[in-house]
């Protein structure tokens, strides 16, 4: 989930250091950080010892994502170099989750990244003909909602874990489990929205080099958010036919 780590207090915090970001080149870094993860996706996907999600093989890949990820958001000047890395180790743990759903659903990641894209280049279109203008008021709601998705996520995986409690709806296929990830994946989308308009604002404040970095590396988070709810939302769809 992204766009947390970006205000208008953050610009404030950035020390320039002569050069300066631009939008061409956040895009194209963010493309291949995009590229890198498919990549790597495929590359798991494609080793038959992995086929099937084993936790314990993959708990080393959940923590380093983890810790890469809180070291990029705090020291940004690292992005240039882990960005690529966490990109790699992010995709080795969604093509195992990938398995999973695909081995119940058959076609459902094809169709999942299919969605994810073709939603990505919607936002994208929207965003860039102004028919979505990022307010200060708009940004407030998303990143609101983004913080509530994420504190349900969290008490949900709690409870579950100890077993005191259960979240209802969110991980059920009926009706409103389908709703409610309906609302997580707009959501998700609008996030992207906020990518765009991040890469935008840092350009035009001439933020350092390396945030273009910093940029894709967000906007790639935001992704795979998005990537993981539509295989969610399919898969409550096609479990309740």
């Amino acid at each position: 989930m992204s766009n947390i780590a970006f205000n208008e207090d953050s610009f404030k915090k950035i020390e320039s250091d002569g050069t300066s970001m631009t939008v061409e080149w956040s895009i194209q870094k963010s493309a291949f950080l995009i590229l890198l993860t498919i990549w790597s996706a495929i590359a798991t996907w494609m080793i038959p010892e992995i086929n099937t999600f084993v936790l314990p093989i993959y708990i080393p890949f959940i923590i380093g994502t983890f810790i890469l990820a809180l070291i990029i958001i705090f020291a940004k000047k690292t992005a240039p170099f882990l960005s690529p890395v966490y990109a790699i180790l992010e995709w080795v743990i969604l093509a195992a989750i990938s398995m999973l759903y695909e081995a119940m659903l058959p076609w459902i990641v094809m169709q999942s990244v299919w969605l994810t894209f073709a939603i990505f280049l919607t936002m994208l279109g929207l965003y860039a003909s102004k028919i979505i203008v990022v307010t200060q008021k708009f940004r407030m709601w998303v990143v609101a909602a983004t913080w509530a998705i994420a504190l349900v996520y969290l008490i949900s995986l709690v409870w579950s874990l100890t077993g005191w409690f259960t979240v209802p709806y969110i991980h059920e296929s009926g009706i409103i489990g389908i709703w409610i990830s309906v609302f997580i994946v707009g959501i998700a989308a609008f996030n992207l929205a906020l990518d765009f308009d991040n890469i935008e604002m840092w350009a035009k404040a001439n933020a350092p080099k390396y945030m273009e970095w910093y940029s894709a590396f967000w906007l790639l988070v935001t992704l795979i958010w998005l990537y993981l709810e539509v295989l969610r939302l399919l898969g409550k769809i096609r479990s309740s036919d």
